[in-house]
């Protein structure tokens, strides 16, 4: 079986056609769907791990402390510790709450979730799913998570997880439109929704640099917009310590606060991974112009590793963003979104179509 670390297609192409030979096309395509889900399942555990770890160190750094030192070699293990604690708690649920929609609303927003990264591509031929309506199918399936911390809140029985639950629909709602109208800006560059296709486009040049203008402008809101949308701070009005407790998951505890705890480190990665495929080329290496000599030598680093240090910066920028600003009131939020971010993304996608219909880019 052919392995190579910068094109997984033919590994995985030999696994299916393996597969298809020893089993029926029913037992097969099973088997194939396992091993995917088995996978993510892996991924999504050991990297939203890793996520908790680097926050807290990120925000030790900002804050001029050290973070976690104590739990095994630089504090690695405290993540592992405290997930074991999570599954060790026991699971208390309010006497009066919705029992069916209490236990169902966690499992709603972890699906979204892994529905949303279903369309990532890590690398060539690394990727389940990869259809032409790609982007669309991201931004439809992403809006799905708001449904679950709405029932979470409301079915809690409890105050102040209604307030952060109705907190979270009006900002998730309303910045979901500047984080598909910055997408929709890239898609009218790239000419397609399929992201394999639109990786391909960068070759030669990231969007964030062929694209001129628009393409930053359109990076700037989306990174302001994801943020927002992922819950994290200084948008995190719908979990506010300080006012909410802990907002729509306040009688969450064990496994299911952990789904929700997991749920939004998954979301902060697919939001980096969007970024980064988007418009900083993905798996694709960086490349300048003619110079034949740098560009061979980025092409010795594989595309796995481009594509993860791409999404790794982007985090930290998102990281940066939580530990600088204040948190913002709920119509500070709210006025950002519909009187200056809208507005300005409607007026980049006519600014990108005419960049595209002069062909005024690289």
């Amino acid at each position: 079986m052919a392995f190579n670390i910068y094109d997984f297609t033919t590994l995985t192409h030999n696994i299916h056609v393996g597969l298809a030979e020893s089993f029926s096309p029913f037992v097969a395509t099973t088997i194939e769907w396992v091993i995917v889900g088995v996978v993510y399942l892996l991924f999504v555990a050991l990297f939203g791990l890793f996520l908790v770890y680097a926050e807290r160190k990120v925000c030790a750094a900002f804050q001029q402390r050290l973070g976690p030192t104590r739990v095994g070699p630089w504090g690695l293990l405290q993540t592992i510790a405290d997930f074991i604690k999570l599954l060790m708690k026991e699971l208390i649920m309010p006497r009066k709450a919705d029992w069916f929609l209490y236990n169902l609303a966690p499992f709603i927003v972890i699906i979204a979730s892994f529905l949303a990264i279903a369309v990532i591509p890590f690398a060539k031929g690394l990727q389940s799913l990869d259809f032409d309506i790609g982007v669309f199918y991201l931004t439809a399936v992403s809006s799905v998570g708001v449904i679950g911390i709405l029932l979470a809140g409301w079915s809690s029985n409890n105050k102040y997880s209604l307030i952060g639950a109705m907190r979270s629909g009006a900002q998730i709602l309303s910045y979901e439109l500047s984080v598909s109208l910055s997408l929709l800006t890239m898609v009218v560059f790239a000419g397609s929704m399929q992201f394999s296709t639109i990786v391909e486009a960068q070759r030669d040049a990231w969007f964030i640099f062929s694209g001129h203008i628009p393409a930053i402008i359109a990076f700037v809101v989306f990174l302001v917009a994801g943020t927002a949308e992922t819950n994290r701070g200084p948008f995190d009005l719908a979990e506010a310590e300080s006012e909410l407790v802990a907002g729509f998951h306040t009688e969450y505890s064990g496994v299911k606060f952990a789904m929700f705890f997991l749920a939004e480190y998954i979301n902060l990665f697919i939001i980096s991974a969007v970024a980064a495929t988007v418009f900083l080329g993905g798996w694709m290496p960086l490349h300048f112009g003619n110079f034949e000599s740098f560009n061979h030598i980025m092409d010795f680093i594989p595309p796995v590793m481009w594509f993860f240090m791409k999404v790794l910066s982007v985090i930290f920028i998102i990281m940066w963003f939580k530990w600088t600003f204040p948190r913002l009131r709920v119509d500070q939020i709210l006025t950002l979104e519909w009187k200056y971010l809208l507005p300005i993304n409607l007026v980049n996608i006519l600014l990108m179509a005419l960049v595209v219909l002069t062909k005024f880019h690289f």
